[in-house]
C-alpha cells in the first residue's frame, strides 16, 4: 500500500516535469505547424535604432547623435535618424549585449567594403573565447567578396539582392549573449545596417550552443587534405558546411572526398563521402561546360535549395580558373558526436590518362555545429594578408 501511495505521489511530479520540458521546447521550436501555439516568450530586437533591445526604446535617436541626421533633418526624431553604424579601422563594435535566458531567432545585415576584413564573433554566457568567429561574408556564404554576392534561398541562410545577409540559425543561450564586429581593414566599415531578432524565453536543459569556425589554406600543400574543422571536444552535432574553392588548374576540380572522424577515429573516418559535388548534393560536375562561358571561362548550372546549393563567380580573376561556393546543411541528418569531431575534404581533380590529380587550390570554409560548453578555443584567425583575396 505504501509503495502505491509513493507511486501516486510521484506520478504528478513526473508529468509536471514532462509538461515543463515540453513547454520550454515549444518556446524554441517555431514552425508553420505550431504558430497558433501561444507561449510566455517575449520578442525583442536590436538595431542601430535600439542598441539595447529594451521595450519601448526604439527610434529614440535625436538629430544630435543620429548617423542619418542630415537625411532626417527636416523630419526629426522618429524618422530613421540612426539606421546604421560606421566602424573605424581597427575598432570592434558590440552589435548586441543581451541578458538571458533567450534565443537568437534571426540576424540580418548588409555590410559594405571588404567582407573578409569584417570579423563576426559571438560569445555565449561568460566565455572569453568566441563560439562563432568568421569573416562576415564567409559566415553568410559570400566568401568571394563584395560584388560577387550569390543568390541563396536556404532554410538556414539567405542572401537576397544585393547584399541582404540573413541567418535563421536558432541560437539559444542561458545567461548572456554578446555579438561583435571587428574591422581589421585600413578603411572605415561604412554604413553597416543590421537587425538582431531574439526572444527572452526559457531554455531547455538539452539545448546546445551554436558554433561556427572559419579556416583558409592558400595554396593547399601537395597531397594534403584540407581541414574544415578539428579540435572539437564535447558532445554535439555538426549541422553545416560552407566551402569556397578557388581552383587554379585546368580541368575538373571536385573529385575530393569529405571525411568525418567521429569520437576517436584515427586513420580512417566513420563517414566518407564519394566526391565534393556529391557531398554538396550535385552530380557530374554541376553540368560543367569547359570554356563554355561568355568570357571563355568554364560554366556550370547553379542551384540553391533549402539544404544545399552551388554557385560560381563569373569572369576572369587573376590566376583563378574557377571560383566556387557550395553549402550543405545537415538539418535533417546532423552528424552526432559524443566526444570529438574532425572534418576534412580533399582537393582532387583529373589529369590525362583517367588518373586523379591532387590539387593545390585556395580552400576556405565555415563549419557550423552545436555543442555543450565549454568548447575548445579556436585556432588563431589568419591575419589580414592571409585573409585577403587578391587577383595575383
Amino acid at each position: 500500500m505504501k509503495k502505491i501511495l509513493i507511486f501516486l505521489l510521484f506520478v504528478p511530479l513526473f508529468f509536471s516535469c514532462q509538461t515543463q520540458q515540453k513547454e520550454e521546447q515549444n518556446h524554441l521550436n517555431n514552425s508553420l505547424g505550431n504558430l497558433y501555439s501561444l507561449t510566455e516568450a517575449q520578442s525583442r530586437s536590436i538595431s542601430p535604432e535600439n542598441f539595447t533591445g529594451e521595450k519601448g526604446k526604439g527610434g529614440m535617436a535625436t538629430l544630435k547623435e543620429g548617423s542619418a541626421a542630415h537625411a532626417a533633418s527636416e523630419l526629426g526624431q522618429g524618422w530613421k535618424v540612426n539606421p546604421y553604424i560606421d566602424i573605424p579601422p581597427g575598432d570592434t563594435f558590440t552589435l548586441a549585449d543581451i541578458e538571458g535566458p533567450g534565443v537568437i531567432r534571426h540576424i540580418w545585415m548588409t555590410p559594405t567594403g571588404e567582407y573578409r576584413m569584417m570579423i563576426l564573433r559571438i560569445y555565449w554566457d561568460d566565455e572569453t573565447d568566441p563560439s562563432v568567429e568568421a569573416p562576415v561574408g564567409d559566415f553568410f556564404l559570400t566568401g568571394w567578396g563584395q560584388g560577387n554576392e550569390p543568390r541563396i534561398t536556404s532554410l538556414a541562410i539567405c542572401v537576397n539582392p544585393r547584399s541582404g545577409f540573413n541567418s535563421y540559425w536558432q541560437m539559444p543561450f542561458r545567461k548572456h549573449c554578446r555579438i561583435t564586429m571587428e574591422n581589421i581593414s585600413e578603411k572605415k566599415g561604412a554604413h553597416l545596417y543590421y537587425q538582431i531578432d531574439y526572444q527572452l524565453t526559457k531554455v531547455p536543459e538539452d539545448a546546445a550552443y551554436f558554433h561556427a569556425q572559419f579556416r583558409r589554406v592558400n595554396p593547399l600543400p601537395f597531397k594534403q587534405p584540407y581541414t574544415i574543422v578539428d579540435g572539437i571536444k564535447g558532445k554535439g552535432q555538426y549541422v553545416g558546411t560552407y566551402l569556397s574553392h578557388g581552383a587554379f588548374s585546368k580541368w575538373w576540380w571536385g573529385e575530393g572526398e569529405i571525411k568525418f572522424y567521429i569520437d576517436g577515429d584515427k586513420d580512417f573516418p566513420t563517414i566518407c563521402g564519394t566526391g565534393e559535388e556529391d557531398y554538396f548534393c550535385g552530380s557530374y560536375g554541376f553540368e560543367m561546360v569547359d570554356n563554355g562561358g561568355p568570357d571563355g571561362r568554364d560554366s556550370y548550372t547553379e542551384f540553391t535549395s533549402p539544404y544545399t546549393g552551388f554557385y560560381y563567380v563569373r569572369g576572369a580573376f587573376g590566376k583563378y580558373r574557377n571560383r566556387i561556393g557550395e553549402y550543405r546543411w545537415h538539418i535533417t541528418d546532423p552528424i552526432r558526436f559524443d566526444h570529438d569531431l574532425k572534418v576534412t575534404i580533399q582537393a582532387l581533380g583529373w589529369k590525362e590518362g583517367g588518373l586523379y590529380k591532387p590539387l593545390q587550390d585556395d580552400m576556405s570554409s565555415v563549419a557550423y555545429w552545436y555543442q555543450m560548453e565549454p568548447h575548445n578555443p579556436f585556432p588563431p584567425l589568419p591575419g589580414r594578408d592571409e585573409l585577403e583575396i587578391t587577383p595575383e
